[in-house]
């Protein structure tokens, strides 16, 4: 009788770890990407988002992290795309910048509000007077780009900023504009790009080249420390190009290819992380060239008419399609 006993609790012992490893052998291969990311603490909402139709993963992390940099970028397909819109050709210069940056979470550790509430403000012009800064402040999340400023604008913008999307042409370099509390988020157009970082974060301000090969003079330095940097992976542009904008693949050689704005890069990204979206400042006044551009400084209407390496025409319009569709609310048209 007791070596019955054995022999069963043995058979259950094999049968146990028998299961355990074939789980692991045959489970392993579909761990997303997604799985294998630092994860803060959200709790998952049992609701879907209003702009869910538009999105291909549901859940989704945006920065690029160096641990397992090369299965993300298989996983989602950058590696079958250059920059802009993916890693292949650069995959170095991104390992390296990576190396540098001690964090790639989303969120701090301890932020575990659920369901996020998000608003994107862009920088136009239409915000000027609006008084919209305490409704701006309220939001969980407040995503913000380039160098559109906080300082100076309170009243109309808000103090907070969550995110901030940039290029090395349009990072703030005054040290009046930091904020230890924002995450900026560094979306790489070019090789270029990734190398000034990793300049900025490696060498020291004497022995660094000069900046050529940007279309306009870069910052000198930074003004965030490295845990505050993120690289927005490129499927997040990728995305806002071709499934949100509908841009081609390929332009004629005659043409200059059109590439999304920051403002549309940053509506995106919040479709990947927040639970509602609401937007603020994304409406142009086309039909007054010199009406101003921004809500800050002189520039007019003109320049954006002059911009060839955008589609405003199809940006407008994606906006007003979202609007209607009440995937997201307009705070400037309320």
């Amino acid at each position: 009788m007791r070596g019955c006993l054995l022999a069963i609790f043995l058979s259950a012992l094999f049968l146990y770890y028998f299961c355990l490893l074939t789980d692991t052998f045959f489970l392993s291969p579909r761990v997303t990407p997604m799985e294998m990311k630092p994860r803060n603490k959200i709790q998952p909402c049992l609701s879907k988002p209003a702009f869910a139709s538009l999105l291909r993963y549901h859940q989704f992390h945006p920065f690029l992290c160096a641990a397992n940099f090369k299965n993300t970028a298989s996983f989602y397909g950058s590696d079958k795309f250059d920059l802009p819109y993916g890693i292949r050709a650069s995959a170095t210069h991104f390992r390296l910048a990576l190396w540098k940056l001690p964090n790639c979470d989303l969120f701090d550790e301890f932020d575990n509000v659920p369901c996020k509430k998000c608003v994107v403000v862009g920088n136009g012009g239409i915000l000027k007077n609006k008084t919209l800064g305490e409704k701006i402040d309220s939001y969980d999340v407040i995503i913000r780009m380039n160098n559109g400023p906080v300082l100076g604008h309170e009243e109309e913008v808000g103090r907070r900023t969550t995110f901030r999307l940039f290029y090395p042409e349009s990072v703030f370099s005054d040290p009046n504009h930091s904020d230890p509390n924002t995450t900026v988020i560094l979306t790489a157009f070019k090789p270029l790009d990734l190398k000034w970082l990793l300049e900025l974060l490696t060498v020291s301000w004497q022995n660094r080249s000069n900046p050529n090969g940007f279309w306009k003079e870069p910052a000198l330095n930074l003004i965030y420390k490295p845990y505050q940097i993120r690289i927005l992976d490129p499927y997040i542009t990728r995305m806002a190009a071709y499934e949100l904008l509908h841009f081609p693949k390929a332009f004629p050689k005659n043409e200059k290819p059109k590439h999304p704005t920051t403002g549309i890069i940053a509506i995106t990204l919040a479709f990947h992380i927040c639970h509602e979206v609401h937007l603020a400042g994304f409406k142009y006044n086309f039909s007054d060239l010199k009406s101003p551009l921004h809500y800050y400084g002189n520039a007019t209407m003109s320049l954006m008419s002059e911009n060839e390496y955008h589609n405003v025409t199809a940006e407008q319009l994606f906006l007003k399609d979202i609007i209607e569709k009440n995937f997201v609310t307009d705070l400037t048209q309320e």
